[in-house]
């Protein structure tokens, strides 16, 4: 019944390389938080750069935050069909501070650890 917690490597390829685009389904709260973790460490890399070149920065940026758009927004999607919401709640982040306050409260959420609508339960937390 419980399955093993995700990791890191497996919640990036997860991301970039099996559900891409993948809006269906449901994803664990480590799998989640992992992409999240694998985002900033990036971001962080990219503003070093900034360091050096400004310029390299600015447009090595943009190119990684348009290749990380739809798997992060598909991974979030999925991360509120885990915890049994409708993935337009991702909208909730359009309002100033309170809907992402919201949103971060139930990203922390456990999974429901039984099937739902959105399908099976996901890896373990």
């Amino acid at each position: 019944m419980f399955q093993r917690q995700v990791t890191f490597e497996q919640a990036v390829r997860s991301a970039i390389q099996q559900h891409y685009c993948d809006f269906n389904g449901r994803a664990s709260r480590s799998e989640y938080w992992w992409y999240v973790l694998f985002t900033v460490i990036l971001s962080v890399i990219i503003q070093a750069f900034g360091v050096i070149s400004s310029d390299v920065s600015l447009y090595l940026g943009a190119i990684v935050n348009l290749a990380l758009l739809l798997p992060g927004l598909s991974l979030s999607v999925r991360r509120l069909h885990d915890i049994n919401k409708s993935g337009w709640f991702i909208l909730l982040g359009l309002i100033p501070i309170v809907g992402a306050i919201i949103l971060i409260v139930w990203f922390c959420k456990e999974s429901e650890m039984q099937p739902n609508q959105y399908g099976p339960v996901p890896n373990v937390d």
